[in-house]
Order: C-alpha cells, then sequence, then structure tokens
C-alpha cells in the first residue's frame, strides 16, 4: 500500500513536458496546488465536456462536488497527484498521461525541454478540462489554476480515499516516497523474466519511473535495457537498487530542471536521434561514446553500447521492431522524445481508444460539442455550449 506523500517545492505558470510525466514532474505539479491553491476556497469549477478524460464522472459531478470546498493539501504517489479538500465528498485524483499540465492564469506556460513559441498566457487556455477559481477568504486575493489535456490521455477522478483507492492504491514502490531496501528490492527483479527496461516501466513495479528515467538509470547502472531480469548478477542488482533510488531523487531534488542535471547523465546527450547534428558524450577513458536506440517493453531505449553490454550467451540486441509495419501503414515514426505512458494498472482500462487514435486522430465521442459549464457554490448554472467547438475538435484532431 503507498505510504503518504511528501510536499513538492513551487514552480510558477505551467508544468507539461515532451518526454514523459514521472515522479519529478508530478512532484513539480504538487507544488504548484500547494503555492497556488491551499488554503483557498473553490469559489467556482468551470469544465469542458470530455468523457475520456474524466474517468467514472461527468465533468458536471466533478465540479458539483468540488466547488465550494477548500483546498487543505495535495499529494503525490507515482504520476499521480491529489487535492485534499475540507467537509464531507470525494477529492481530484489527477494523472497528466502525455500532454496533461496544469496552467496558472497570467503566467507564461513553462514545459519540460523547452518552451515552444506557440506558447501563450492566453485565457481560458487550449485544451483546458477544468478551471478551479480560487479564493483566499481572508485576504480576497483570487488565483486561478487550469488543467489542460491537448491529445486527451489524461484521467480526472474523485476518490474518498486517494491513498487506498485504485489508481494509487494499485501501484508499486514509489522511489522517492517508498523505496524498498536491496533485501526487499532484489527477490521482485530476480522472479521476473522479462527485460529490465519493461519492469522499470510496469507501474506496479516502480510508480513514477518513465521512459528516460528508466534509461538513466540503466545507463548509470551499466545494465543492458534488453537483459532479462532473471539473468542478472548480485552486482548488477545492487547498482540497479542504488541508481533506480538515487536518478530519481536527483531528478526531483533540481525540480526537474535539465539544466541542473549531472553533465555525465545519458540525459545530456540522447535526444539526437535521428538528428545531423552528432551527440559530444564521451566514455570514462575520454573516447567517444557510442549511443544506440532499440524498442524495448514497446518504448524507445537509448543506451551506450561499450558501457551496457548484454552478458555472454545473451541474444544480440534487437533492432527495432515494428518500424517497417508503422511506415507500411503511414503512421507517425516513433522517436525517442515521445511521452512515457506506460500503463498506470488495469483500473486505467477506460483507455477506449480506437485504432485513429493510435494513429494519432481522435474519435469523437458523439456528435455533440463539448459543453462548458461553470458551477458556483450553492447556485446551479445553465449550460453553455463553448463557440467555436468545431475548430476545436478540429485543433484536437491536427
Amino acid at each position: 500500500m503507498p505510504e503518504l506523500p511528501g510536499w513538492g517545492v513551487f514552480v510558477p505558470s505551467a508544468i507539461s513536458h515532451a518526454d514523459c510525466f514521472g515522479t519529478k514532474e508530478v512532484e513539480r505539479a504538487t507544488g504548484v496546488v500547494q503555492t497556488i491553491a491551499v488554503g483557498k476556497r473553490i469559489e467556482s469549477v468551470e469544465t469542458i465536456e470530455d468523457d475520456i478524460v474524466f474517468s467514472g464522472i461527468t465533468h458536471e459531478e466533478f465540479a458539483q462536488e468540488i466547488t465550494g470546498r477548500r483546498v487543505i493539501g495535495a499529494g503525490r504517489y507515482g504520476k499521480c497527484f491529489y487535492l485534499e479538500l475540507d467537509s464531507k465528498g470525494r477529492m481530484p485524483v489527477l494523472h497528466f498521461g502525455m500532454t496533461g499540465m496544469l496552467q496558472v492564469k497570467g503566467e507564461l506556460p513553462t514545459y519540460y525541454k523547452e518552451t515552444p513559441k506557440s506558447a501563450s498566457t492566453d485565457w481560458p487556455p487550449r485544451f483546458f478540462k477544468f478551471i478551479l477559481h480560487l479564493v483566499d477568504d481572508t485576504t480576497g486575493d483570487v488565483a486561478h489554476l487550469a488543467f489542460l489535456d491537448a491529445r486527451r490521455l489524461g484521467r480526472v477522478r474523485l476518490r474518498a480515499s486517494p491513498l487506498t483507492e485504485p489508481p494509487i492504491s494499485e501501484l508499486g514502490f514509489d522511489p522517492i516516497l517508498s523505496m524498498p531496501s536491496f533485501e526487499e528490492f532484489a527477490p521482485l527483479v530476480l522472479k521476473r523474466s522479462c527485460p529490465i527496461k519493461a519492469l522499470l516501466l510496469d507501474q506496479s513495479f516502480s510508480a513514477g519511473v518513465g521512459n528516460w528515467v528508466a534509461d538513466e538509470i540503466l545507463y548509470n547502472a551499466r545494465i543492458h535495457p534488453e537483459q532479462r531480469c532473471n539473468t542478472l548478477s548480485t552486482e548488477q542488482v545492487t547498482a540497479l537498487h542504488h541508481q533506480t533510488g538515487e536518478v530519481c531523487r536527483i531528478a526531483v531534488s533540481t525540480n526537474a530542471d535539465d539544466s541542473k542535471f549531472p553533465d555525465h547523465w545519458l540525459f545530456k546527450h540522447r535526444w539526437g536521434k535521428g538528428k545531423k547534428k552528432e551527440h559530444t558524450m564521451k566514455l570514462p577513458s575520454g573516447e567517444p561514446a557510442t549511443i544506440k536506440w532499440i524498442t524495448v517493453g514497446g518504448r524507445t531505449s537509448a543506451y551506450v553500447t561499450q558501457l551496457q553490454v548484454p552478458p555472454a550467451g545473451a541474444p544480440k540486441p534487437s533492432q527495432k521492431r515494428g518500424t517497417k509495419k508503422r511506415k507500411a501503414k503511414g503512421k507517425q515514426k516513433a522517436t525517442d522524445e515521445e511521452s512515457d505512458l506506460s500503463p498506470l494498472t488495469e483500473s486505467d482500462s477506460d483507455l477506449d481508444f480506437d485504432d485513429t487514435l493510435a494513429r494519432g486522430k481522435r474519435k469523437r465521442p458523439n456528435k455533440q460539442p463539448p459543453r462548458r459549464i461553470r458551477g458556483r457554490a450553492g447556485q446551479s448554472q445553465p449550460e453553455e455550449k463553448e463557440a467555436g467547438t468545431s475548430k476545436y475538435f478540429d485543433e484536437m484532431e491536427t
């Protein structure tokens, strides 16, 4: 069962990323909630109809249940974070997915890795799913916090006890909050026969470890991503245990600011796949390092050939699988900058995406445009159809 999460630190504006929402990014988002929302009353909630992102509830139910309540805290476990509210009722449990983010009104969004030129302070922001209108009853200060999700891969849920109900209750250990001892960790790894990279991405094993983080852990532990778990030596498992905690600790301690990551990390050099610009990574000997990319556990994996060598007798590293098939169907070529979207648990089976979504397109949930609702405490608001809804869908499908 997950332990009580620690608290994040403040980072202004919006939180998003190009590769993954792992522990560090969600910790950062939790800090935004603490600074912007804690102590304030939710005066009203503005929502957009979306029966995919709102999981197990309607957007109207979400707004109605949290309106009028005060935010008293925020917590995180793995890639999920939640708001603690006063009074009786359920509390929001949020999962970013691939393109989810929080944005504070008046702030320019701050994206993971780099901010695109199209970033704007326009309000309400594009692709928002809900906006909290917050009031400090003592000072009269107001704030506005939005949850955005362009590709609709995030989830918004309500739970009476976030830590003891799915999806959080079904997650594995959190490397920051509940890292197991080596004696507990080793059997969890050695009893599995899957590639070690696939295990690290399994959220029921290690909650919050994302794609590039898994690669960073394996690089620093000097383990090939395709090596089978049950073939790891004691020395390798020891290194894996240490680096799982250490890499996540460093990423969170820098507030997910990649400019502060260690220079020797693979992260600093892994983004050149398919680009003419060559990386400058060096081996400890000073010689040029060779970075290669393969697909493991359904994800693009980067590794250094000279330092991450499969054990003697192991099968040779595979080439990236499925490329020809994707090209034949005209699908977009996968890159190492794709989001980390390893599954949370089976409780996320409400991802009823069809084949068009897998190709980067979205099937409209129904023929009606999304409805925009703004509810106030003790007051029922009529539904308003959002202007330009056809354009809204067109933008989502591009």
